[in-house]
């Protein structure tokens, strides 16, 4: 059995206009060992393109955007990926970003908060498996700031945790 996800649900913050612009799925792991260990992950991520197709969303108005597999999300410098969503967010060319789990779009902060501010510039909603949030309503860009919030202090506490430094001790 299949469970609804969030933008399935009747009462959707998803609707017509959201409907005539792209859906995209920002496809990404950490690193090449995520790649190998967790295809689950990957597989699930994938599996989304399924989910905004029984949304409403052509096909081929679902836009898979996978070229960051295997980069961390630290930052958005290298990631071509990002850059390239962050893009199509700018041109007003999408309705819906779509992942698992929103925070890991990004771990920087400045790049988490950029992609909040161009999704309610341009009237786009962001969706993962806990809800569908349009952060131009503000409990929705608060909920949004804190799953960014929270996944930037877990990337610094990995890192803490992993450092030379700690080991040591």
């Amino acid at each position: 059995m299949t469970s609804v996800m969030p933008w399935e649900r009747p009462g959707s913050k998803i609707d017509g206009r959201h409907l005539r612009r792209l859906a995209v799925i920002y496809v990404r792991q950490s690193t090449r060992r995520q790649l190998v260990d967790h295809q689950e992950s990957k597989r699930l991520q994938y599996a989304l393109v399924d989910r905004a197709v029984a949304v409403g969303w052509q096909a081929d108005r679902v836009l898979v955007i996978d070229e960051d597999l295997g980069k961390s999300g630290s930052s958005a410098v290298s990631r071509t990926g990002f850059q390239r969503l962050v893009t199509e967010i700018w041109l007003d060319h999408v309705g819906l970003v779509l992942g698992i789990e929103m925070s890991r779009l990004a771990r920087s902060g400045r790049d988490w908060y950029q992609l909040i501010e161009l999704c309610a510039l341009s009237g786009a909603v962001l969706a993962d498996t806990d809800g569908v949030y349009d952060p131009d309503e503000y409990n929705d860009r608060l909920l949004l700031g804190l799953k960014g919030t929270m996944s930037g202090a877990t990337r610094g506490r990995t890192l803490r945790v992993n450092s030379p430094m700690e080991v040591r001790r």
